[in-house]
């Protein structure tokens, strides 16, 4: 059965469970509201909600389809909302959605692939009669807020990744697989960014409009929302920043060791072209050489060769190319 709860509430305290044929069949009173929530609804379930409540067909056929971007539009005197919620599945971020239909009188929402069910979001609002008792706006503020607050362990864990990553990359030469895993989480962070601008757009229309069946005082409360995500959002571009950044790391490391590797040859180079040097000038086959017939010439050659060598060798010591 796809729907997971549909009630009545008056004066903030649930007054009954209702079913889907026409759950509002009188007219509600001011003190009462409708919440109905449905998880994946057959077309004949959603079809049944809307003929109860008058939901625009275009909304309707939206709210049906699924993983499409969030949203706000208006219907007549209805306000019509699509939200994405995001899990972390290992290193990759799954999504789902969340579709509102707000009224006079009810809020209806539907979920397409969200792991974070409304339950115990609902079980918290109805233990505070109180701030339930202010309507289905407020059941819309607490809905957005407990999906925008489902980012944060999201941003937390991805957090903790790139941070471990960079401190590999100072450590140590990054290889293939770590490569491919830091462009990996790049692309997943690309486009949960691109989520959370639409989302921050979302949030900015329920603050800078006056919409249906939301009253003024419930503006700051949109407004921390809108908080929430904007902070989300500063977050996933630091971690953007930091993924770089290692990558950037890694690089300048290895072209560091690379430089440290092509001075040590070098030093070395010159070392050994001195003996080398020596030893093919004697090596040619001249019948006149007048060194050669010195009789200390070979003990004075390999000494000199031994004091250059030496002095270089302390040279490119001090110079630390050794």
């Amino acid at each position: 059965m796809t729907v997971i709860a549909a009630r009545r509430y008056r004066e903030g305290k649930m007054a009954e469970d209702v079913t889907l044929d026409c759950v509002a069949p009188e007219p509600l009173s001011p003190s009462e509201f409708v919440w109905i929530g449905l998880h994946e609804p057959s077309a004949e379930e959603l079809q049944s909600v809307a003929d109860c409540f008058g939901l625009h067909p275009l909304a309707v056929e939206d709210a049906l389809k699924g993983l499409q971007l969030p949203k706000v539009e208006q219907y007549g005197d209805q306000l019509f909302l699509i939200l994405r919620t995001a899990h972390l599945e290992g290193e990759q971020i799954a999504y789902g959605e969340t579709s509102i239909f707000l009224g006079k009188g009810f809020i209806v929402t539907v979920r397409h692939g969200s792991a974070r069910a409304h339950t115990d979001l609902r079980a918290r609002l109805e233990s505070a009669p109180v701030t339930l008792a202010h309507g289905p706006d407020y059941v819309l503020h607490s809905i957005m807020d407990f999906i925008v607050n489902g980012y944060f362990p999201i941003v937390e864990a991805l957090e903790e990744q790139v941070l471990a990553m960079e401190a590999e990359a100072e450590a140590d030469f990054l290889d293939r697989s770590a490569i491919k895993r830091i462009f990996a989480i790049r692309r997943e962070i690309v486009r949960f960014q691109r989520l959370l601008g639409v989302m921050t757009d979302v949030a900015a229309h329920m603050v800078n409009h006056e919409l249906p069946h939301v009253d003024a005082d419930m503006v700051p409360y949109f407004r921390d929302v809108l908080d929430h995500v904007r902070r989300v959002e500063y977050r996933v571009t630091g971690l953007r920043e930091f993924l770089t950044s290692a990558a950037e790391t890694s690089s300048l490391l290895e072209q560091q060791r690379q430089g440290d590797i092509t001075r040590n040859l070098a030093a070395w180079a010159a070392i050994l072209a001195v003996p080398t040097a020596v030893a093919g000038i004697y090596g040619m086959n001249f019948k006149f050489m007048p060194e050669l017939d010195w009789r200390y010439g070979y003990h004075i050659t390999v000494a000199g060769m031994a004091i250059a060598c030496g002095y270089l060798y302390w040279r490119f010591r001090r110079s630390r190319w050794l």
